[in-house]
């Protein structure tokens, strides 16, 4: 179950965009439990390109509680920032480059080629697809949260 201060906050950011050409998507935790997986949610993260991170930033200015900033760590480099909406910890993630087992660094996810939408309460909301999620994690190194996307992909295909 999602607790219904996340879902205000969601609503909040998808009232915001509309109307905007920002291309982003709910990933992570949230992401997943909104495509049915039961699992905890902590905070909403949402993907989109290095413009769409400022983009939403500044749609969402009186939020901010981190500005968005170039952030490269050893596995991935991103545009990052974090808001807070309705007292739920949202992250923007923009430009997300993974880095691959040869050392070179993969292109930046085109969000809209791995999300898709959902009806959430009568609201269409971008989630990014659990096939794309499963392949992140496994490019993280995340192998627990991978096999569980996968395990979970594969008993829920035929449905």
């Amino acid at each position: 179950m999602i607790p219904a201060a996340f879902l205000r906050a969601l609503f909040t950011v998808r009232e915001q965009l509309l109307g905007t050409d920002v291309i982003w998507a709910v990933t992570g935790s949230l992401g997943m439990a909104l495509q049915g997986l039961d699992l905890p949610v902590h905070d909403i993260d949402l993907q989109t390109d290095e413009r769409g991170a400022y983009a939403i930033e500044g749609r969402l200015a009186r939020y901010v509680v981190r500005p968005v900033r170039y952030t490269p760590s050893e596995r991935m480099r991103s545009h990052l920032g974090m808001l807070r909406i309705h007292g739920v910890k949202v992250e923007i993630i923009g430009g997300i480059q993974k880095r691959l087992d040869d050392g070179t660094w993969e292109e930046p996810t085109q969000v809209d080629l791995h999300r898709k939408w959902l009806d959430v309460r009568g609201e269409q909301v971008p989630v990014m697809s659990l096939e794309y999620e499963y392949d992140a994690y496994r490019k993280m190194g995340r192998a627990a949260r991978a096999s569980m996307l996968r395990k979970w992909l594969e008993t829920n295909k035929s449905k």
